[in-house]
Parts: structure tokens; sequence; C-alpha cells
């Protein structure tokens, strides 16, 4: 049974199931437009998840064929994956920012065999051990997993303009971090229920109440940039909490109000982390020694191959952060590299 909540002035939520994992589902938006009804993120795609959205769509007193928009947060399957299905039933159109429309491009065309090349040559340059990239080798992308064949994006979100939404007043707001091109979107309007702020932040992933977001690597196979996603999530938090919202409505868990609150919590969290690398950075370390060593959900020796992965990222994008601050270097001459603190 699908669970919808009416926040008022026009916009409910549905929580749509993401299969066996633990944040158990994805708030979905539903916001009242002049030209119809407008999604914010559409949830993973499998059959459950898309019978739910449609019940819950029907609870807000439409149908998937009646949506006239979708707004993509960011390009993660728990947000974009039945954006095409909704394109299918309604002819609705499907915009994301830039960034993470290049990143579903990219995912659209790539071959497998040059991902896969591209990931096994990226774990072994951090360091992981040749019985964990050995898979990678060998392996075959099944297309028909969730995520492998995204919709193409119709429309681009522009940060800082409005979409066009019309009767509403909803703002895009570039925060990369979580994923390159990440956008929160900050609707312009009173609070229903009078709460002091301004407007509401419908925050993807960005900003959650009690969750601290992967950042990751989302990096082309063919270009050199070094980035720095963990430098942008913290500007991107700023950026957010100058918003003052009245409240914030975020893709998982529940709503909730005093973002400069949570985005204090976030930078310090982040600041302690960073400290406790540089005291495990006493002595030279690849990302995948790091990784094995920080403090993650569960013991290492229990994250499974998949979670190791997306944890060696998150390793690597610390060390960038700690690099370009000049608190840790790389080793000259070091293979696989390795870094220090300085």
């Amino acid at each position: 049974m699908a669970q919808m909540y009416d926040h008022g002035g026009g916009v409910r939520s549905i929580e749509v199931p993401i299969p066996d994992n633990p944040l158990g589902h994805t708030l979905v938006y539903v916001v009242d437009t002049d030209r119809g009804p407008v999604l914010i993120d559409t949830g993973w795609d499998d059959p459950t998840s898309w019978d739910t959205l449609a019940e819950g769509l029907v609870a807000c007193g439409t149908t998937p064929g009646e949506i006239h928009g979708v707004v993509i947060t960011h390009h993660h399957p728990d947000h974009h994956g039945l954006s095409g299905k909704v394109r299918e039933a309604s002819g609705a159109w499907i915009a994301m920012h830039a960034l993470d429309a290049a990143i579903v491009r990219r995912t659209r065309t790539t071959r497998p065999d040059r991902w896969f090349s591209y990931m096994a040559a990226k774990l072994t340059a951090a360091g992981a051990p040749e019985a964990h990239v050995a898979p990678l080798r060998t392996a075959r992308r099944p297309s028909t997993l969730p995520g492998f064949t995204p919709a193409a994006p119709d429309r681009e979100i522009v940060p800082g303009e409005l979409l066009d939404l019309p009767g509403r007043r909803l703002r895009a707001i570039w925060t990369p971090g979580h994923t390159p091109g990440h956008v929160c979107l900050h609707l312009e309007e009173d609070h229903p229920a009078g709460l002091p702020g301004r407007g509401r932040l419908f925050s993807g992933d960005h900003l959650l109440p009690g969750i601290t977001p992967h950042i990751g690597l989302y990096e082309d196979p063919d270009d050199t940039t070094v980035t720095d996603p963990l430098g942008d999530y913290l500007a991107s938090l700023e950026r957010v909490a100058t918003l003052a919202p009245a409240e914030v409505l975020p893709a998982h868990q529940h709503r909730f109000t005093d973002a400069p609150a949570r985005v204090r919590q976030l930078l310090t969290h982040h600041e302690a982390r960073l400290t406790d690398l540089l005291t495990l950075l006493a002595g030279p370390l690849t990302p995948w020694q790091l990784a094995e060593r920080m403090e993650w959900n569960r013991p290492w020796d229990q994250i499974p191959y998949g979670s190791r992965n997306i944890a060696i990222a998150e390793a690597e994008a610390h060390l960038r952060r700690l690099v370009k601050l000049g608190r840790a270097e790389a080793v000259t001459g070091s293979e696989p590299v390795a870094y220090v603190a300085v």
C-alpha cells in the first residue's frame, strides 16, 4: 500500500520502495502546477516500485498518464530509475543538470568492456588487491539491471534559474558533491503552515536529517581532470545554509526544519573525519589501505564487494581534499600511489 503524505500548498510525497536497500524508500514529491502535476524524482526501476508510485499518484488525485514533467535531483537509480516509464505513460519532459545528464549519456553509450577495464585500472591504482580487481577483468554488464539504461533527459536544469512550472516558483540550486550535477530545488513560496524561513527546499540527497551522503567520484574514462567532490560538497552545504528555508523536504527519511543547524553538523562531521584520516596517514597508505582503516557503518570484512568500490571512491575523495588543503601529499615514486600526512 502506497504511503502518501500531503505537505500542504500543492505538495505531496509518496514513499517508493528501494528493493533490498537499508534506505527503504525514496520520497517522490508531487508538485501541483497550472499544467498538471510535476514529479521531483521518480524512484527505483522495479515493478513493485512502479506499482507503488502509480498507487500513490492515484491517492494524490492523479495518475502516471497525467504527469506534466519530471525534475531529477541527480542521476542515481533510486531517483531517476522510473523516469522513462513515467515519460512513456504521459509524454512528460525530464529535466536534469547538464553534468548528471552527461553521466547518463555516458552510461548509455560506454561499452561494458571499456567501463570495466577503466574500473579495474582505477582500483589497481588505488592499491586494491588482485583478488578484488580480477572479477572486473571478465565482467559483462547485463543491460537489464537498473541504472544501466537510464532515460535520457530532454530538458536542462540551469542553476539559479526558475524551472518552467506554471504557477509555481521553483528555483534550481546547484549542489555538487554527492554527484557532479546534484541540484536542490527551492520553492520560493510562503510555507503553507506559516513556518518562519524562506520557503521550502527539496534537498534530494544533499541534505538529509540523519544520514551523511556518500561523496563519490564520477569521472569520464577519457578525462584526466582531477576533481575535488568533497570540497564541492562542503561549499554546496554553505550555499544551502544561506537559503535558510522554513522546511527541508529530503529524498530519504523525513522532512525537517533548521537547515543551517544540520549543515553545521555535517561540516563538523567532515572536519572531524578529515582530522581522523590525518592520524591514520602518519605513515604512507594507499587509498585501499586507508579505506580498510576508515570508520564505516560496519567492519571492513563485512562490507560487500560493490560497497567496497564505493568506499574506495569516498576514501579517494577525502584524500583529494586533504591534498588540496596542503595537509597530505603523495609519496614520490610510490606505486600504487600512497599518501602521507604533511
